[in-house]
């Protein structure tokens, strides 16, 4: 049986967005993930994973702490002599596949989003350039989430062998079912990811001081992953917004929401919006690659320039016009989309080719 090696900086992102290519993976080879927390460690060994753990700062920069990190792949793959290597996020991209291409390992990388590094200017947005280059210059095959990241790694010289595009990670229209449209006279405005200036949080904050009221309520699920807390703990006490927290399973949380507000200023594709509308909710959404790929303008839900209070306002007083059954109505095309276009059963099927073809490859088939 051949050994794939699975390099991942969350083992709750790895199992819940990617579980059943996971799974498809152990049934038909031996599948060893390495991560750095135990959060969904049960779950992926109850589906036949070994486990290793690597630590890893997820957004730090400091040199030592990234060459430990590429060591350590290093000296995994040299334990473990794996016939493919698949990495997530940009650190396992860069390091591993970097490792990977040091020990003449096939990989398969995945970008699923560019954050804010290539904003960035002057040296350091070359070192980030020459680092991509060099982690995916070997690569097998790099899947992209959308095709405006594509072109930005193609437009500055960032190619692998391959290039494949799939819809996100795509959305398990089981777990996330349709769910009835809530009948109430509130409308509940639900905002889903970290809290964190890139994430829109700010616009999303100052649009629920404006608009908050008896029947209308703002919500916040997610982990404060910048230094918001205080100022989310004042709202919640002048009643402007509502805490949810962060959760792993989110699916009642999206069904009991009236709309979901993703407001970030970059994505790879929005997990939450693909949710949300699965869930037969309407979205309120950044339009930029990775959001309006997964809505439709005045159909599904409502686009807003990422950044832009103002828009979102709009946006939102668009859909507080709307009536219970318009709401309904749009939540039921966006279902009608998800079924379409983002079923993660295509997802998981592209990847298994993937790797079918490459294993065959390397073996002279």
């Amino acid at each position: 049986m051949k050994t794939i090696l699975v390099l991942t900086n969350s083992s709750g992102g790895l199992y819940d967005f990617r579980g059943e290519f996971i799974e498809e993976l152990c049934k038909k080879y031996k599948v060893y993930v390495s991560m750095p927390d135990d959060v969904k460690e049960q779950e992926l060994v109850d589906q036949g994973c070994l486990i290793i753990k690597t630590p890893i700062n997820r957004r730090g920069i400091n040199p030592l702490e990234d060459l430990k990190l590429y060591c350590a792949y290093g000296k995994i793959m040299k334990e473990l002599h794996p016939s493919l290597v698949v990495t997530y996020t940009i650190k396992p991209n860069i390091y591993g596949g970097f490792a990977a291409a040091v020990k003449k390992i096939p990989c398969i990388a995945t970008i699923t989003g560019l954050g804010g590094a290539f904003d960035r200017t002057g040296p350091l947005l070359k070192l980030i350039v020459m680092m991509y280059r060099t982690g995916l210059k070997r690569a097998a095959c790099v899947f992209f989430q959308n095709e405006e990241n594509r072109g930005i790694f193609q437009n500055m010289g960032i190619t692998a062998k391959k290039s494949r595009m799939v819809m996100g990670s795509g959305v398990n229209l089981t777990k996330h079912s349709y769910e009835p449209y809530p009948e109430r006279e509130e409308t509940h405005f639900l905002f889903v990811g970290r809290v964190m200036k890139e994430r829109g949080i700010l616009e999303y904050i100052e649009a629920a001081r404006r608009l908050h009221g008896e029947k209308v309520f703002f919500d916040i699920m997610g982990y404060c992953d910048e230094d918001y807390q205080e100022l989310l703990d004042d709202l919640e006490k002048e009643g402007v917004v509502r805490q949810i927290g962060f959760h792993t399973q989110v699916h009642e949380y999206l069904a009991a929401a009236d709309a979901i507000v993703v407001a970030s200023f970059h994505e790879g594709m929005s997990n939450a919006l693909i949710e949300g509308a699965a869930t037969g909710r309407p979205v309120i959404a950044s339009n930029i690659s990775g959001c309006r790929e997964a809505f439709e303008e005045g159909v599904t839900g409502f686009g807003f320039t990422p950044g832009n209070t103002g828009e979102l306002i709009d946006a939102m007083d668009r859909f507080l016009a709307l009536s219970r059954e318009e709401r309904a109505d749009m939540g039921r095309r966006g279902r009608e989309k998800m079924e379409r276009e983002f079923d993660r059963k295509f997802v998981t099927a592209a990847y298994m080719d993937e790797v079918s073809q490459i294993l065959h490859s390397a073996a002279g088939e």
